[in-house]
């Protein structure tokens, strides 16, 4: 299962780390520790708060983005089949949804709470999973 620090978490939520800790104190989130003593959070746990929090933004008919673009956030849901996939990230205030081969979903270990990002660009997204050894946000290896 993906774990993820309270500074990550937080750029996942869009909140800050105090706000984080704050939802920990109050049991919104759970929090256990890591082997080093730190605070780690279940990226399935932050993924579900991750969709009660988000809500559309309100763009009055401006785009929030150029079209190639790439966002990094939290699976919160895979719905799969024996052929196809429909994979949802959670990135910040956006819902992001791919559809890709259920091999592909499998190989590349989607699975709620996993750290992953999408590729947008014209009417494809690409979802890329984050490998579990890559360090997150300034963190060092």
């Amino acid at each position: 299962m993906t774990q993820l620090r309270v500074r990550d978490a937080a750029v996942f939520l869009g909140v800050s780390e105090d706000t984080v800790r704050r939802w920990i104190d109050k049991g919104t989130l759970q929090a256990t520790k890591d082997d080093a003593g730190r605070k780690v959070l279940e990226g399935i746990e932050v993924a579900r708060l991750a969709r009660e929090l988000a809500h559309a933004p309100e763009l009055h008919g401006a785009t929030a983005s150029s079209a190639r673009n790439r966002f990094t956030g939290l699976v919160t849901r895979v719905v799969m089949d024996t052929v196809m996939a429909q994979v949802e990230l959670q990135c910040g205030p956006f819902r992001v949804v791919s559809l890709m081969s259920s091999e592909a979903a499998r190989e590349l270990g989607l699975e709620p709470g996993k750290v992953a990002s999408a590729v947008v660009k014209a009417t494809q997204v690409v979802i890329d999973a984050e490998p579990a050894s890559r360090p997150l946000r300034g963190e060092t290896p």
